[in-house]
């Protein structure tokens, strides 16, 4: 006769054990101790075997029911229901272990051989400010495409469209490597490309080729009362057009002398690619007036004048600038954008010579990537040009147009 609920509310344990059936194999055990287990007894590969379900009344007798009948599904499978649970409480186990930010600082460990320090620590520092608190405690293989998009947008909500993007791409890697490493099914991060906004386009600001004698003129009268060392600085700047983070923490030993080249490590690079600056009488001269400055072989070249134990500040030129009247019309990045007009439009230089000195991706026909050393005789030409070219504009304080250079 099938159990029911009553009875087995009503049920006494005794000295002795005792068991009630229900159907299909399943019966309530009563033990001496006083509990009431749900078990089930079933016959696997010929042998008879006990499934332990769990205790009454935690596990009611419907839900008890439901077990039973998924065992016999199993069954019919020729799956053994002991061996599945034990391998289910071994998942759940490795779940408990593999959450987010277990696998996430797990893939970083894997990474930091390959990446520069600050690399490493940018990432580790995102993750930990905006995804490991809405994230983190999750096992890896739960997190679907909607919960890693609602994590993500929360980053959006303040503004920070492009830490969105990174944090996504970071998102993929630790996913891809959850996946190889089999503690996850399937990447939820591939199902969010092109999904996040984008922010607006903004130009860094940059004056236009006609202004460039006003400014040279500014800059040499000194009425905004800069150091020298900050003059100096946006001359370099300006005649090398390099990024502020690849100029302001240089060294004396980046610079061979005798080649006339600046060598700039990978691990400041934008792309992580070494780079070659050829430089032009005038950077050279610049240089030399720089050394008055130095505290010794191995120091910084542009060394702050509060502290020279350090470099000068990212602001360092942007607010030099600022001083002599150019506050959002001019930043140190923005000698980039107007050198390459000026050599593309005015001096007439071939764009992937230019390309290549901005240290952009550019690419041959053949879809591999120029090393750092390609077209540099023709980049070092070109580095001249552009410096004589601002000593023109300098001397005749007005915009030189036609063909300036040519022969």
């Amino acid at each position: 006769m099938a159990l029911t609920d009553l009875s087995c509310k009503n049920a006494k344990c005794g000295e002795k054990p005792k068991k009630m059936a229900d159907s299909g194999g399943l019966y309530l055990y009563l033990s001496p101790s006083g509990a009431k287990l749900w078990r089930m007894k079933y016959r696997f590969m010929d042998k008879e075997k006990t499934l332990s379900m769990g205790q009454y009344p935690n596990l009611s007798l419907g839900d008890a029911r439901k077990q039973r009948d998924e065992a016999k599904e199993l069954l019919k499978q020729h799956v053994d229901p002991s061996l599945a649970k034990t391998q289910i409480k071994q998942q759940a186990r490795l779940d408990h272990g593999n959450t987010f930010e277990a696998v996430a600082r797990e893939w970083l460990a894997q990474g930091e051989e390959k990446w520069a320090k600050n690399t490493a620590n940018d990432k580790l520092t995102r993750l930990e400010r905006d995804m490991f608190p809405q994230i983190g405690k999750m096992a890896v293989k739960d997190i679907t495409p909607k919960i890693l998009l609602a994590a993500l947008r929360k980053v959006e909500g303040r503004g920070s469209y492009e830490v969105a993007k990174r944090l996504l791409q970071t998102c993929n890697q630790i996913f891809f490597y959850a996946v190889r490493t089999e503690v996850c099914p399937n990447n939820p991060a591939l199902a969010l490309k092109g999904v996040l906004k984008t922010r607006p386009v903004k130009h860094f600001s940059a004056i236009e080729a006609k202004e460039l004698p006003e400014f040279l003129s500014l800059l040499k009268q000194n009425k905004a009362r800069l150091f020298p060392q900050t003059i100096l600085a946006i001359r370099f700047m300006l005649l090398t057009f390099v990024r502020t983070g690849e100029m302001i923490n240089a060294k004396w030993p980046e610079i061979d002398f005798k080649a006339k080249e600046w060598h700039i490590p990978a691990e400041r690079m934008k792309m992580r690619r070494a780079h070659i600056v050829p430089l032009s009488r005038q950077a050279i001269a610049i240089l030399e007036e720089l050394k008055e400055f130095a505290r010794g072989e191995d120091s910084w070249i542009f060394p702050s004048v509060l502290n020279p134990r350090k470099p000068i500040s990212n602001n360092t030129v942007l607010q030099g600038i600022k001083r002599m009247g150019y506050n959002g019309r001019m930043t140190g990045h923005g000698f980039r954008a107007m050198a390459r007009t000026i050599l593309d439009e005015v001096l007439h230089v071939r764009p992937d010579y230019i390309e290549h000195q901005l240290a952009h991706a550019v690419r041959d026909p053949n879809g591999r990537a120029y090393n750092r050393t390609a077209h540099l005789d023709e980049r070092r030409k070109m580095m001249q040009k552009w410096s004589d070219y601002v000593d023109a504009t300098a001397q005749e304080k007005k915009v030189i147009v036609g063909h300036f250079g040519r022969k």
